[in-house]
């Protein structure tokens, strides 16, 4: 089991988890937002949670209100608005910080497990310390390592992003 799995955090309906509850599942954690240009994002990471739950993929939703506010909501707000707006089933936690001194330990090690965002153009080799806005996306393998990170922009219907998943969903072993 990597670190990352034994960061505890609340759920929205504010019961515990962690990562270990995905582990053999591939997963792809959002920090997510309700009043942000990129929240209609939500649809496609819907999509993308049902065409591949039943080959053991899902999404992993963490509101935050770490960028110009764009989550101002309560948990039980947010969770309504992801329902009603976009039918979201994913799993969506309690909203956590992202960013800045106060982020979140899973948020820590999903930044040092991948410190930088793929796709950037050719000779870019600088790492991003920081979670660039909402709606950055970890791809986790099965055992719950980052294995993937992709700029906010980055859609879930992108070709990489997918191209990411579904490399991830063909490896054949469950757990390290």
């Amino acid at each position: 089991m990597s670190d990352l799995t034994g960061i505890g955090f609340h759920r929205n309906d504010g019961g515990e988890a962690s990562l270990a509850d995905y582990l053999g599942q591939v997963v792809l954690v959002v920090n997510t937002a309700s009043k942000c240009g990129l929240t209609p994002q939500y649809e496609g990471l819907q999509r993308a949670h049902e065409e591949y739950r039943d080959r053991g993929f899902t999404v992993v939703g963490f509101p935050a209100n770490d960028f110009m506010g764009q989550e101002p909501g309560t948990d039980e707000e947010i969770a309504e608005f992801c329902s009603v707006n976009y039918a979201v089933t994913f799993p969506l936690m309690a909203k956590i910080s992202v960013a800045g001194e106060t982020r979140h330990p899973l948020y820590t090690a999903l930044v040092q497990g991948r410190p930088r965002i793929d796709g950037k153009p050719e000779g870019d080799t600088a790492d991003d310390p920081e979670v660039q806005w909402n709606f950055e996306k970890f791809l986790l393998d099965r055992g719950g390592r980052v294995v993937a990170r992709f700029a906010p922009t980055v859609t879930p219907d992108d070709p990489a992003l997918r191209k990411a998943i579904e490399a991830e969903l063909e490896r054949s072993t469950a757990c390290p």
